[in-house]
């Protein structure tokens, strides 16, 4: 086969192999044993399931490695050997006729904030897999089937550290967004910081689904795109089997219909086998592939978890706030040097409220460990706030130190001409696809003319082109300096943010009130120069979204730019606006943890909503020194709060990172609460949960979460953990005294286990609710093994719970 990179770049389509599961199961995979392992005992197998999909016309066939990161294979084989074995399997088969994907799936953990690993720990667990995968002969690295924008790109870090082979990824959505939260476009966007080759996304929806999916792509779009969608969504059939009933042409009738959106190479996931690729073949015969035009030309992207902040002529101006910065501020300056975040924490709240999309993070000042302290704030900014951030530090092991801690694009704050910052950052930048700053600086001459500007930008630029560092990636700091000194420096800045709109396409930004240091009536200045720099191209500032006179500059000129289409958002605003009222709260630009406001409530009802781990424990105190009861506590404000939370997710506003950070406040107070409860309730008992994911089944994440809510609200859980015969989650049924059994299964081949659970109970006469939960379980498969309930997420669990034991 010629090199993949090549076939990415001429106008043929191309066609991914199906789903394997399925297939194996049909000839021999053992329940309950992974496919992975099975491969290194049945090889042959492995090899014709390979050869079927060749044969039926895949031009991509993908490695049976999906679960072969450490953590799946949990110790029972060589990480690297069983990588190595099985691509050089597909290797054997492909022979020439089609290119070998190595796949690398999720390894079951998250990153933190919401699991155990660092990040650093995740991408070496990657490439330990990744070197495996390489030595065997792959054509491409294949993340697929992720749901963590986190986790994913953990794999294309690692595989740019391992090789120099094309990275493709993929992930799963569940309509606006995956399970943590990343929408469809703000995942493209991070994807194409990171310069992967091929994106695309897999399973969870059939094909009609799928095809919204990728035309939410299309604005921004500049990278080839793939799509394998399920045979259909999983039922059961009369003798309780799983199934996927859409057959290969109906399934081809819709999956061509990639195509019309850009599709470059089609293929299936679940339910798949080598007649629905061959039918699919068969149905885009004589289709030529042509990468999209893009509508949407935003010269940058930043992005954190969950949002995109384009940067853009067309765009909204973006204000990037100022003050988390402790110069001139005494209370932050003495809280970082103890190693504290609450007046970061609240300078964030503030600010985005008052819109700021984006947050300027800076720790340097005397006595601070910039290297150790910076990426432990930036930490702890992505565990409660949604907007992306800006990484300021003049200490470079600082700004790689918070790269580690990132999950999405943040922008770099900032790379100058100084000797060796380009060498240094820039290919750092590149790396963890973060945009930067660049600040057209050399030496210690200050250039004040535009010309000189221009000339060092040029120089500087010419410099990341020859580290590979694409243009996408940098923001040109428009350089303010005082006009009390350097009258005009202010139209030099005018200039250059014009040649870089008009002549280098790249977005701008400018440290706002450097413009009027030494005048007076500041704000009167940069509010000015702020509409004549917007009207120059201007896309960002770094500033104080506190100021009032600012925001009522941005919202205007946005209008007078036919930047605000019918005025809504300056409408919004300012209806009630009069001379000398303060900024209006955020109008869709803010990215707080707590969407919406919850300035009338109770604080500890709103430390819940919110997320606020570190705040809960004084305010949960403070009623209590008041004279509230424990049972009052957690009946008026804690529960109430995290049910609101429940209603958020199920709204869609909410995602699982922003759950799991209020489970967590709710733990945190009832740690302090239990003692009291239980005076207050005489030693009375509460409810017993025995929760376990089922025999054959290693996937332990949702029932992780269930069991973390179900403590939270009033039960007692007994976590047997993963892979859990029937017989030993009887026993502890039994020996706890439980009320209800609770029953996790990811995959299909696995979920048929539960059966056995519930007829064990029938069988003892035991007086236990049995309720089941998981992706592919279904009401109709609960009524057909006898469960008492199913839920379709953690707040749903709770529910059955509480009705259960009524």
């Amino acid at each position: 086969m010629a090199d993949f990179r090549k076939a990415l770049a001429d106008d043929k389509v191309y066609f991914f192999d199906g789903g394997y599961g399925t297939l194996l199961q049909s000839r021999g995979l053992p329940a309950g044993l992974s496919p992975e392992l099975w491969g290194m005992e049945a090889p042959d197998v492995i090899r014709s399931a390979y050869a079927d999909y060749v044969e039926a016309g895949a031009d991509l066939i993908t490695s049976n490695t999906f679960g072969g990161s450490a953590p799946k294979l949990e110790g029972k084989a060589d990480v690297f050997e069983l990588n190595r074995r099985m691509v050089e399997l597909a290797r054997e088969v492909a022979d020439g006729r089609s290119f070998v994907a190595g796949s690398v799936g999720p390894t079951g953990k998250f990153v933190e904030p919401l699991g155990p690993l660092s990040f650093r720990e995740m991408v070496d667990i990657y490439r330990e897999q990744i070197r495996g995968i390489v030595a065997g002969g792959a054509d491409l690295i294949l993340a697929e089937t992720h749901f963590d924008l986190a986790e994913i790109k953990a794999v294309v870090v690692a595989a740019r550290e391992v090789c120099d082979l094309p990275v493709a990824t993929s992930m799963t959505f569940e309509g606006s967004a995956c399970l943590t939260g990343t929408s469809p476009q703000t995942y493209v966007d991070t994807m194409q910081n990171l310069g992967v080759e091929l994106i695309g996304t897999n399973c969870s929806a059939g094909p009609e689904q799928m095809y919204d999916t990728l035309v939410q792509w299309l604005p921004r779009l500049e990278t080839p795109v793939f799509a394998e969608a399920n045979a259909g969504l999983p039922e059961l059939d009369e003798e309780g089997n799983t199934v996927f009933r859409l057959a290969p042409e109906p399934f081809a009738e819709q999956a061509v219909k990639f195509l019309d959106v850009g599709a470059k190479i089609i293929g299936g996931c679940c339910g798949t086998t080598p007649d629905h690729i061959r039918a699919l073949r068969a149905k885009a015969e004589g289709r030529s592939w042509a990468m999209p035009q893009k509508t949407d030309h935003a010269s940058t992207v930043v992005t954190s978890r969950a949002v995109s902040v384009p940067l853009g002529f067309d765009h909204r101006s973006v204000i990037i706030g100022e003050r988390i910065n402790p110069t001139g501020k005494k209370l932050l300056t003495e809280e970082l040097q103890e190693g504290r975040f609450n007046e970061a924490m609240r300078f964030a709240t503030e600010q985005t409220e008052l819109g700021a999309p984006v947050l300027d993070v800076n720790v340097g000042a005397p006595m601070v460990d910039e290297g150790q302290l910076l990426p432990e704030l930036v930490k702890s900014l992505v565990a409660r706030y949604q907007c992306p951030l800006c990484i300021d530090s003049n200490d470079s092991d600082a700004v790689e130190n918070a790269l580690w801690n990132y999950p999405g694009s943040p922008l770099v704050n900032s790379i100058t001409g100084e000797p060796g910052k380009m060498e240094r950052l820039g290919p750092l930048c590149r790396k963890f696809g973060a945009p930067f700053i660049l600040l057209p600086l050399e030496g210690k001459k200050l250039p004040v003319t535009a010309a000189e500007r221009i000339e060092v930008l040029e120089r500087l630029l010419a410099e990341a082109d020859a580290l590979g560092i694409p243009r996408r990636l940098i923001v040109v700091d428009a350089l303010a300096l005082t006009v009390s000194s350097k009258p005009e420096a202010a139209r030099a800045s005018l200039e250059l943010i014009r040649h870089c709109k008009e002549n280098l396409g790249l977005a701008t930004t400018i440290g706002l009130s450097n413009i009027s240091f030494g005048l007076p009536a500041r704000e009167l200045l940069n509010s000015n120069f702020l509409a004549l720099a917007m009207g120059a191209g201007l896309t960002s500032c770094i500033a104080n979204p506190n100021s009032a006179r600012l925001q009522e500059t941005l919202h205007s000129v946005e209008v007078l730019l036919d930047r605000d289409k019918q005025a809504q958002r300056y409408i919004e605003g300012y209806s009630d606006w009069t001379p000398g009222t303060a900024a209006p709260a955020a109008t869709g630009g803010g990215a707080s943890a707590s969407s919406g406001s919850q300035d009338d409530a109770d604080p500890v009802f709103s430390a819940v909503v919110k997320g606020d781990r570190d705040a809960i424990l004084d305010l949960v105190e403070k009623k209590l020194e008041s004279g509230m009861s424990a049972m009052d506590l957690v009946n008026d404000l804690l529960i109430p709060g995290i049910m609101e939370v429940g209603e958020k997710y199920e709204r869609k506003e909410y995602f699982l990172p922003q759950l799991l950070r209020s489970a967590e406040t709710m733990k945190t107070a009832f740690g302090r609460l239990q003692p009291l409860l239980e005076a207050e309730s005489e030693g009375g008992s509460k409810p017993v949960v025995i929760m376990a994911t089922v025999e054959g089944d290693i996937h332990d994440i949702g029932k992780n979460i269930v069991c973390l809510m179900l403590g939270n609200h009033g039960f007692e859980v007994i976590d047997l953990g993963k892979d859990v015969p029937a017989e030993r989650i009887v026993e502890a049924a039994v020996e706890h005294k439980a009320s209800i059994i609770g029953l996790s299964a990811l995959m299909t081949t696995t979920m048929v286990r539960m059966e056995d659970t519930v007829k064990l109970v029938r069988e003892r006469g035991m007086d236990v609710k049995v309720i089941i939960g998981g992706a592919v379980v279904t009401e109709k498969f609960c009524n057909a093994i006898g469960a008492d309930g199913w839920s379709t997420d953690a707040l749903d669990a709770v529910r059955i719970a509480q009705n259960l034991v009524q």
